[in-house]
């Protein structure tokens, strides 16, 4: 008979271990199995231990005699097979097992040259006798259980302290023999410090490592870009194929160059590597994890740390090395202050996606066949030749003519091949991606502006790459989707942008053979989706009307995965006419009901050009050289980013631009022109947007104030309690007198807290700042109330997306948000912190201070206490505007 024991070895190196033996009832002598708590001891030359000394039962006689062997030697390793025979003795008798049996059992087998093999002896022997759990068996149950070792689950042997951890992996091959699947979750190493004198330091809250400050960072690059400088070297002569030498000289090489600014030092790759590279044509492209979508959801915003890529870091705020201020804001912010754009970022970001593969296979054909001008989808460089070469027999004007020929077809080779490497990388990852379903991790700027993480593969883009993505998960179209989808198709043309809703329809329904068409046979059939505005997304939409009319269940029952968008009129002027509550402004920019959409660049235009009509009765030429020019497209431009704070300069370039592209207005009166358009936008826009322009100019004037006479970068808080800073600072030197370890100049640039800030960026980008994060905060509550109402939601800025048959829902809870925000006193509430961050209180008006200084605080005091005058507007009425959002 065999008992198992336990006993202690009096070994100086063993004393901490503990042995199993096997005693023979028959012979009353004991046999050594070895070390069973640690698994790693059982590797016989690490400790040297002299395990010769102990002997092994070899066999087994299944009648009532035990035979046993003299000792077997196992003085090195690959001997635990024989350790196997030691546990076949062991299973002819019933032995309880516990943790340290098994773990020496699992080990042997693991170890052994056969593994499969082990296992299934094993199988086999405790089957016959039925007196200890098979292997497999073992194995394939929840627990082990046993008076010496209850609720023992599997997977904490993984993770027992007592047992050396190199061993672990070991141990797992033997699990997996019958359990393939068994993946053992070890537990987080604790960060804790077990001395007593640091146990002070556990209750901190922030237990991560602190990042290397930036003059590390810097270090360590130069020393490893003084290794690519030093140490890499490329053979000169491997192009040549009748060259028998080597000639090694350094594959890098810095050079310094001037661009209209200081020398720039600049490292380029030697010609010779420069050509094997593009004589590779390598089929692969390499991209940052954080540059592609994401094939698994994003880990969740929950603090300002944590969220987005579950790998890669993503940061809460894009480009947070100039958000420096706004951060430490946003560090001392009650948690549950940041929980609407936490909320907002997981909901977006929460949304599955994958690729439209027949609008994919059709942009291919297009970029692989040369590109086109007309569909946007750039053309190699290639096409464009250079001139002819520069020749000794030349005259000089003839030289310096051919000089600056040749210079312009070089930037416009450079600008090609930026958006044809653009499109490469959009296409590349949409193939890549195509039988996937992916996310799109989200982040913001430091106003609130939500935007995904990936630059290349997202719908932030223009019409081509949004025409590529479709929402992953399927939506019956029900009874109205189908409608909404036509109307759609016919809003992406242009075509018809004064016309009702109905009446886009309509015409829908009228030309469905040409949908049809542009789906069944885009590439050779009539091609109407060319003539869209956005011929991509059309051909996208056309493809999901025609899959709908052939859905046998009917076009209510399609699945539709197509995203259908409602955008603002003009939104920044929406933001601005609820804010000072503008009856005029409002009408023009759809926010009161009305039978047809409004244009508010109609208006405008149409305001100037009566002011034009007037000055050219007076004899004013400009205005008359203007007669049967001033058009929408003229002046559309400078009203839309009118509202983003363009300046008038800004305006005559934009509105000179229009001008030069018009064939019959004289180039010679481009310039004084554009001026005067640019003036009479600006007294139109006034005219019509009396509270707009009142709105504008207080924001203007706080912020020059507060950023000339604090000193300090404006700083507000959104509606929903983002705390936004303006990041701009006078900048620093572009260069100091510091060098780096190659010898060339470094850039050296300060952080945003230790500059003064810049008074003309300040003041000029508050208005826009500000009416952007209002757009933010209203994407925001309507995303957060579409995820309520259970309807997908995206969103690109004020272009609001959904499933078909979830947009009159969509466009009712984006209008209910609208008239919720503004309902707020956004007013009152800026005017107040404002005064409280940056105002001057009595007692800084009673220190003696000079005249001049005392009357500039009292002014910007009463600034920031005077509110701009409202209007009557009720908001109220946005709640029943179709064209607020269409």
């Amino acid at each position: 008979m065999l008992t198992v024991l336990r006993s202690r070895v009096a070994h100086p190196k063993l004393e901490s271990l503990q042995f199993s033996r096997v005693k023979c009832s028959l012979c009353n002598q004991l046999y050594y199995l070895g070390p069973t708590l640690s698994w790693g001891e059982l590797k016989m030359g690490r400790d040297q231990l002299e395990i010769s000394k102990f002997s092994m039962a070899t066999t087994v006689s299944r009648s009532t005699t035990v035979s046993m062997t003299t000792a077997v030697p196992m003085a090195t390793t690959g001997h635990y097979d024989k350790l196997l025979e030691v546990w076949k003795l062991m299973e002819s008798v019933p032995v309880e097992p516990t943790v340290e049996t098994f773990a020496s059992r699992f080990e042997a087998i693991a170890r052994s040259k056969e593994r499969d093999k082990a296992a299934h002896m094993m199988d086999t022997l405790g089957l016959m006798e039925k007196k200890v759990m098979p292997f497999s068996r073992l194995l394939k149950v929840v627990t082990i259980r046993g008076p010496k070792c209850p609720d023992l689950d599997v997977n904490d042997m993984f993770v027992q302290k007592q047992w050396v951890k190199d061993s672990q992996d070991v141990v797992l091959k033997a699990v997996n023999i019958v359990r393939p699947k068994f993946i053992p979750v070890y537990p987080p190493p604790s960060l804790e410090y077990t001395n007593p004198l640091l146990n002070h330091l556990n209750n901190m809250d922030d237990k991560e490592i602190a990042s290397w400050p930036p003059y590390v960072l810097s270090g360590i690059g130069r020393f490893l870009y003084k290794i690519i400088l030093r140490d890499i070297k490329i053979d000169v002569n491997i192009m040549r194929p009748n060259s028998s030498s080597k000639h090694y000289l350094p594959a890098f090489y810095t050079v310094y160059r001037n661009q209209g600014g200081p020398l720039h030092e600049e490292i380029k790759p030697h010609p010779v590597l420069s050509r094997l590279y593009r004589a590779a044509c390598l089929p692969q492209l390499t991209f940052n994890a954080n540059d592609t979508p994401s094939l698994c959801p994003p880990i969740p915003w929950t603090s300002l740390e944590t969220g987005g890529y579950i790998v890669a870091k993503t940061n809460l705020i894009r480009l947070p090395q100039q958000a420096l201020q706004q951060w430490s804001r946003m560090q001392t912010l009650p948690k549950n202050q940041m929980y609407p754009c936490y909320d907002s970022l997981n909901q977006l970001g929460s949304i599955p996606w994958k690729v439209n593969q027949r609008v994919l296979d059709t942009v291919i054909k297009v970029f692989n066949s040369g590109g086109s001008d007309k569909l946007d989808i750039p053309e190699p460089p290639s096409l464009i030749p250079y001139p002819e070469k520069l020749s000794n027999d030349m005259s000089t004007e003839e030289k310096a003519e051919l000089f600056k020929k040749r210079l312009i077809v070089k930037r416009k080779k450079a600008e090609m091949y930026s958006l044809w490497c653009d499109a490469l990388y959009r296409l590349s990852l949409a193939n890549h991606f195509k039988d996937s379903i992916f996310w799109l991790p989200h982040n913001m700027d430091f106003r609130g502006r939500v935007y995904p993480c990936p630059p290349h593969l997202n719908h932030l883009g223009a019409d081509m790459p949004r025409s590529l993505l479709q929402f992953a998960k399927g939506q019956p179209l029900g009874p109205k989707g189908l409608d909404w989808l036509k109307i759609h198709a016919i809003n992406l043309t242009g075509l018809k942008k004064r016309n009702s809703i109905s009446d886009r329809l309509e015409y829908a329904n009228e030309i469905m053979d040409l949908i049809i068409d542009s789906a069944k046979d885009p590439l050779d059939g009539k091609k109407w989706w060319m003539e869209s505005e956005d011929p991509w997304q059309t051909l996208a939409c056309c493809i999901e009307i025609s899959d709908a009319l052939d859905c046998p269940d009917g076009p209510e029952n399609f699945i539709s995965h197509f995203p259908v968008h409602q955008d603002g009129s003009c939104n920044g002027l929406q933001h601005y006419a609820a804010l000072g509550r503008d009856s005029a402004g409002a009408y023009s920019v759809n926010l009161a009901p009305a039978p047809v959409p409004q244009d508010v660049y109609s208006a405008v235009a149409a305001i100037v050009e009566r002011i034009r009509s007037e000055d050219a009765a007076n004899g004013m030429e400009v205005a008359q050289v203007l007669e049967g020019f001033v058009r929408r497209k003229v002046v559309k431009q400078t009203v839309m980013t009118t509202v983003y704070g363009v300046t008038k300069f800004g305006a005559r370039l934009q509105i000179a631009k229009q001008l030069k592209d018009i064939d019959d207005f004289p180039k010679k009166h481009v310039w004084p022109a554009s001026y005067y358009l640019a003036t009479k936008t600006f007294e139109s826009l006034r005219e019509m947007f009396s509270s707009t322009r009142e709105i504008q100019d207080w924001f203007t004037e706080s912020a020059r104030l507060i950023s000339m006479l604090c000193g300090k970068n404006v700083a507000y808080l959104t509606p929903l309690g983002l705390p936004v800073v303006q990041p701009y600072v006078r900048l620093p030197p572009k260069t100091t007198t510091n060098r780096s370890k190659t010898g060339g100049k470094y850039v050296a640039h300060r952080m945003d807290s230790f500059e003064r800030p810049n008074v003309m960026k300040q003041k000029n980008a508050f208005p826009p700042n500000f009416i952007h994060s209002l757009d933010s905060s209203h994407m925001m509550l309507t995303s957060l109330h579409c995820e309520q109402a259970g309807i997908t939601f995206v969103s690109v800025h004020d272009c609001f997306w959904t499933h078909a048959c979830s947009i009159e829902i969509m466009n009712k809870i984006c209008r209910q948000q609208f008239v919720a925000l503004h309902s707020q006193p956004i007013l009152a509430d800026l005017s107040k912190f404002l005064f409280d961050e940056f105002g001057y209180n009595e007692n800084s008006l009673r220190e003696p201070l000079d005249e001049k200084a005392l009357v500039a605080m009292e002014k910007l005091n009463n600034l920031l206490r005077a509110l701009p005058h409202q209007g009557d507007f009720d908001l109220k009425n946005v709640l029943d505007s179709v064209y607020f959002f269409s």
